[in-house]
């Protein structure tokens, strides 16, 4: 059987709830992505362009430093990585955790928590950034049908 990691990062806590029931309805250990830097109400106010998301979703080279590691990254088959989306992508932060842990060989789904947009641009520019890396499968996450069809794909993994 496949030892499966959800990986999540959660500005104000629902990604970190679909986490948590996607874990335990597939028995994936759980390890949050976060920031050294918390983020406030104010930064996460995307309609301030001097507020921190908004600063570094410009920068395409931004990389929030991560708080903490993965101690076994290596002992993992597949990695589903969970977000926010932040302007139709991955808030750099993601790409902070994909560049310091070695996920080459690994199959890699992704979910997406949003009020609105979906997963296929998020989905794709993460695609294009890491050729390298196996992604095999994404979803956009809004109740527990999306949750229970996010496991169905897990499960082919």
């Amino acid at each position: 059987m496949s030892k499966r990691l959800i990986s999540y990062f959660s500005a104000s806590g629902v990604t970190k709830t679909v986490a948590e029931h996607l874990s335990k309805k597939i028995s994936a250990d759980l390890f949050e992505i976060e920031p050294v830097q918390k983020y406030t109400e104010e930064d996460l106010n995307w309609m301030d362009k001097n507020s921190r998301s908004s600063i570094e979703m410009s920068d395409k080279n931004s990389r929030p430093e991560v708080a903490n590691k993965v101690d076994n990254i290596d002992s993992y088959d597949t990695v589903i990585i969970g977000f926010p989306v932040w302007w139709y992508i991955a808030p750099t932060i993601i790409n902070t955790f994909i560049e310091e842990n070695n996920l080459e060989g690994k199959n890699i789904l992704v979910f997406v928590t949003s009020g609105g947009s979906g997963v296929s641009q998020s989905y794709q520019n993460l695609k294009e950034q890491y050729p390298n890396l196996n992604f095999v499968a994404s979803k956009r996450i809004a109740d527990t049908e999306d949750e229970d069809a996010f496991v169905k794909m897990i499960e082919e993994f």
